[in-house]
């Protein structure tokens, strides 16, 4: 059974850093991309930063510059290192795997709570 798991969330002041991680339990990790998407109260979940296979990465335009996403393969894991954290990037953080060729693989991690207030 395919599980991703987060962790790293938390409550931080703004200008703070936090650094999340995933974990997948998933057979060939290095032939996903991996995600971050974001979903505050009462808003449309979207894509923070993605990663591809090879480990080119994608950033929201809201969260360039401040945010680093990256992948260990061999750990099956990957990171979303946000710094100069906002009052508007509190959300649940959830982590997202998509097969690059099977697309119809897609698995979501259950999310991880980051709250930026001071």
């Amino acid at each position: 059974q395919v599980q991703l798991v987060e962790s790293g969330g938390g409550s931080v002041q703004p200008g703070g850093s936090l650094r999340l991680s995933c974990t997948a339990s998933i057979i060939n990790f290095s032939f996903y991309r991996m995600g971050w998407y974001r979903q505050a109260p009462g808003k449309q979940r979207e894509l923070v930063a993605d990663i591809s296979r090879g480990g080119s990465p994608n950033y929201a335009d809201s969260v360039k510059g401040r945010f680093t996403i990256d992948r260990d393969d061999a750990r099956s894991t990957v990171y979303l290192q946000m710094n100069s954290l906002k009052p508007e990037d509190a959300a649940v953080y959830s982590c997202n795997a998509q097969h690059t060729t099977l697309t119809h693989l897609i698995y979501w991690g259950q999310g991880t709570q980051v709250t930026v207030s001071s």
